[in-house]
């Protein structure tokens, strides 16, 4: 049976292909090549740059693998601090993972348009260019109402860093902030959607400062008790 301490560098891991993952798509895939407010420049983006918009679509689908599977690896450790805590964690990231899943097939969809023995051929390009921003933007909103869920967890797993007592507070705090924060951002983008790009940032800012600490935390302790416990064996 595995410690705590492997268990812990096996969810930083997790962790952190979820966040580089996760960074590598949707802060440079998407955002180099795809603009929402111009379909001609998106279809060129993407055109020229085939294998990154797929590598983008790959990187994605890593993430909510690994997304899926951190909360059953973090349920081990906090199983003991909250078994309902622990089991409303698991839940909302089977659910935010299904939808992110389901979802990526609008972010597939602009490669089947844009092949050239497929529909580009019997299409003009003016209305595959639609097709194409009309399929990302879809892909955006989903991104947006699987959020829902994907802010939901932090509350759990806050309670449950505060609750434990092998975790610093502060994380947690900032994780139950972060909670709030996705489901105001949430509201903000689907309500009022003129604002949601200058206030997407700062509302989310501490669920990205508490899952990125929760990260170094767990790898520190893990690699931490790995070396020590090697060194006890020796």
């Amino acid at each position: 049976m595995l410690n705590n301490k492997r268990i812990a560098l096996i969810a930083g891991a997790l962790y952190l292909t979820v966040i580089v993952c996760g960074i590598f798509a949707e802060k440079y895939v998407r955002f180099t090549l795809v603009n929402l407010t111009d379909g001609a420049e998106t279809v060129r983006n993407i055109k020229d740059n085939v294998m990154l918009f797929r590598m983008g679509f790959v990187a994605d689908l890593i993430m909510q693998l690994a997304y899926f599977l951190l909360p059953i690896v973090l349920y081990q450790l906090f199983k003991k601090t909250s078994r309902a805590m622990a089991g409303l964690m698991v839940l909302s990231v089977t659910v935010a993972v299904a939808i992110m899943c389901i979802n990526m097939l609008n972010h597939y969809a602009p490669l089947l348009l844009l092949n050239p023995n497929g529909y580009s051929v019997s299409y003009d390009p003016e209305h595959i260019n639609s097709w194409v921003l009309f399929y990302l933007e879809m892909h955006n909103k989903g991104y947006h109402i699987a959020q829902l869920f994907f802010g939901l967890w932090l509350l759990p797993l806050g309670y449950m860093v505060i609750k434990s007592d092998s975790f610093p507070k502060i994380i947690g705090l900032f994780l139950i902030l972060g909670c709030f924060g996705y489901l105001l951002d949430f509201m903000v983008y689907f309500l009022l959607p003129e604002k949601s790009n200058a206030l997407s940032e700062y509302i989310t800012a501490p669920a990205d400062l508490g899952e990125f600490s929760l990260c170094i935390y767990l790898l520190i302790q893990g690699i931490m008790g790995t070396k020590l416990n090697s060194k006890n064996k020796s």
